[in-house]
């Protein structure tokens, strides 16, 4: 009974726009459907004899459903569960207190909602229950079909479509190529791109303030940037989306510029900079808000990592030499404000 009411609910699912992913283990089924900026996840769990899921395993169960759609470059995910059984007092012990968990009885076609779960998930509960509630013979001749038509959903490469953090490959491309140029015109992009307050505003050379993120002053210094840059970037760009962070980079550039500048100013030392150290620790702002709008920790960063490296960093920056810590401040605090303001849910492929 349970497994023709788990056939039920693949056609109602799929025919509601929701693409499966295929499991090994039939007891548990996935079905998502990305919305605007949000996506719905409905997990199927199906009851059998023998089956002895316990409440935390349940939780484990979800939390890596969870994970699983944000490591896939998603931050807005709300999921379900719907679990087929007859055993009332079985579901209430795996459900325990989870307030998106539903029970649907096989042989009644009833959908049984707690008094402390939610009472709809997006409009599903109403055509959920008109669905259960269809005679055997259409549902038969509908479950006909589905196999003859052998249905599927292009939304299922949502998932499964490997990401690229293409801005940030760019970027980083760009920074080695501008380099390496360096290297065989020696000053002569250093003294056209640097940044310094005498050139931008007593020659309102303003473009400085971009061109001196390309610009590195050695091997080590691109180098620890653009190590530092790629493997934080990607996990950022996957979760604001491309134009948005290509946006919070040069945002957090230009901050970072600016404060560097009314910094040299107040302290009269009118001193050339290049770097990408403001972008970078701009990404850095951005990733420590993400970690805090994720439950503390956002794959494998946590707020406490974010923090240890903003404090290393900035260490590291105030005990050495030659280092622009005032641009490091400035492309923190503005990725991070830029992070708050323009959000984490990508609105673009």
């Amino acid at each position: 009974m349970e497994t023709a009411m788990k056939q039920y609910l693949d056609i109602f699912l799929q025919q509601m726009g929701y693409a499966v992913i295929p499991s090994n283990l039939p007891e548990f089924t996935i079905y998502f459907r990305p919305e605007n900026n949000l996506i719905n996840v409905i997990h199927v769990i199906t009851d059998r004899e023998g089956l002895d899921l316990s409440n935390e395993q349940f939780e484990h169960v979800k939390n890596t459903i969870y994970k699983l759609f944000e490591g896939k470059g998603f931050s807005n995910i709300h999921i379900l569960s719907l679990i087929i059984s007859e055993n009332l007092e079985k579901v209430r012990h795996i459900a325990g207190a989870d307030t998106f968990c539903w029970m649907i009885e096989p042989n009644t076609r009833r959908i049984i909602i707690y008094e402390n779960q939610t009472i709809d998930f997006y409009g599903i509960k109403n055509n959920l229950e008109e669905w259960l509630m269809k005679d055997n013979a259409f549902v038969n001749q509908q479950l006909f079909e589905y196999k003859q038509k052998n249905i599927t959903t292009d939304s299922v490469n949502v998932v499964e479509q490997k990401k690229y953090p293409y801005v940030t490959i760019v970027i980083t491309a760009l920074n080695i190529l501008v380099f390496l140029i360096c290297t065989f015109t020696g000053e002569l992009l250093y003294n056209k791109g640097a940044l310094d307050v005498i050139h931008v505003f007593q020659n309102k050379e303003y473009y400085r303030v971009l061109t001196c993120m390309f610009l590195h002053a050695d091997v080590h210094h691109l180098f620890s940037n653009m190590v530092m840059f790629y493997f934080l970037g990607e996990i950022v760009e996957m979760n604001m989306g491309h134009i948005k962070y290509g946006i919070l980079y040069f945002l957090s550039g230009i901050g970072g510029g600016c404060l560097s500048m009314g910094y040299s100013i107040y302290s009269h030392t009118l001193t050339s900079t290049v770097g990408a150290s403001g972008a970078i620790f701009g990404v850095v702002g951005a990733l420590l808000w993400l970690a805090m709008m994720h439950r503390g920790q956002l794959k494998n960063i946590t707020i406490g990592k974010v923090l240890f490296l903003i404090i290393y960093s900035m260490y590291s920056g105030f005990t050495g030499t030659n280092i622009d810590n005032a641009a490091h401040i400035g492309g923190l605090i503005t990725g991070f404000l830029a992070t708050i303001v323009m959000g984490s849910r990508k609105n673009e492929g």
